[in-house]
């Protein structure tokens, strides 16, 4: 609802990624004061508000009852135990990248997750498979620890089919911001940083289907630090996203948003703009699968 240069949106649906298209809205309806309502995750999207050179107002909603809301912290990083590091050692002998995201020590072949050490019980063990049931049906027929011969037929799998111009299938659509990470991690220069690793978001995905922005922090050319977010599609939510990420890994690092020509924008670049410290945006050539 918008009056003369107001506006409030109560958002409903998936709060953690509302405050992106609120602005978007905001900037269409030629709104300068925004106020955003939610039941949930306020506290994260007071704390991403504040990136902003105009920050939106995040209201929190409790019964008829309705506060501001106070930016939440960020909590203390979550470190895998010392037997989940050493299980994934199975997947380094057989060329997995191992990423640890949230605590959870993973297995990804060209960004995307194909394995995961999983502890129980029992201790820990690895997992292969993309998803939990397909974990689960690759457990049945190969038992609970993965012979070289299973995992590198796994892995040869997923490399056939994220290759371009490799037919559609389920394995060359999942989590392509990944699969672009994985690429610039590789060749950095190409949005002129010298080197990048991998770092997690800053909420975590709750499955492997989930289309999430990818982030890396490195130096740039210049031995600036950088915060490098990738992406695919047009995402409304990915500038407060990316510019959380940065303040969770480096505050004071350059930002880059990385996308494929097509999806570049210009909201996209309108919100990138409106950051306090404004975001750089490159785009790629569409065959940069290649």
């Amino acid at each position: 609802m918008a009056r003369g240069s107001s506006g409030w949106v109560l958002i409903e649906d998936q709060p953690h990624r509302a405050l992106g298209p609120a602005l978007a809205w905001a900037r269409q309806a030629d709104v300068d004061e925004l106020h955003v309502l939610v039941e949930h995750a306020s506290g994260v999207l007071a704390r991403r508000a504040t990136a902003f050179h105009r920050p939106p107002t995040i209201w929190q909603i409790d019964g008829r009852a309705v506060t501001a809301a106070e930016p939440l912290p960020f909590g203390e990083p979550l470190t895998p135990s010392a037997e989940a590091l050493a299980a994934a050692d199975v997947l380094r002998r057989a060329g997995v990248d191992v990423v640890i995201e949230h605590g959870e020590v993973l297995g990804e072949i060209m960004g995307l997750e194909m394995a995961r050490v999983v502890v129980d019980e029992h201790g820990a063990r690895v997992e292969v498979g993309v998803g939990r049931h397909d974990r689960e049906a690759f457990a049945m027929m190969h038992g609970d620890t993965p012979s070289p011969q299973a995992l590198a037929s796994v892995v040869d799998t997923v490399r056939r089919h994220r290759l371009a111009g490799a037919p559609p299938h389920p394995l060359n659509r999942l989590a392509a911001g990944q699969w672009l990470r994985w690429r610039l991690i590789g060749d950095p220069s190409s949005v002129g940083a010298a080197e990048l690793r991998a770092v997690e978001g800053t909420v975590a995905r709750s499955n492997v289907k989930d289309a999430v922005p990818a982030a890396a922090v490195g130096t740039d050319v210049d031995g600036r630090s950088v915060v490098v977010v990738c992406s695919t599609g047009i995402d409304l939510d990915l500038v407060p996203l990316a510019a959380d990420v940065r303040m969770a890994h480096a505050p004071d690092a350059r930002l880059v948003l990385v996308l494929p020509e097509r999806d570049a924008h210009a909201v996209t670049r309108a919100l990138a703009a409106a950051l306090t410290e404004p975001a750089d945006l490159v785009p790629l050539p569409e065959d940069w699968r290649r």
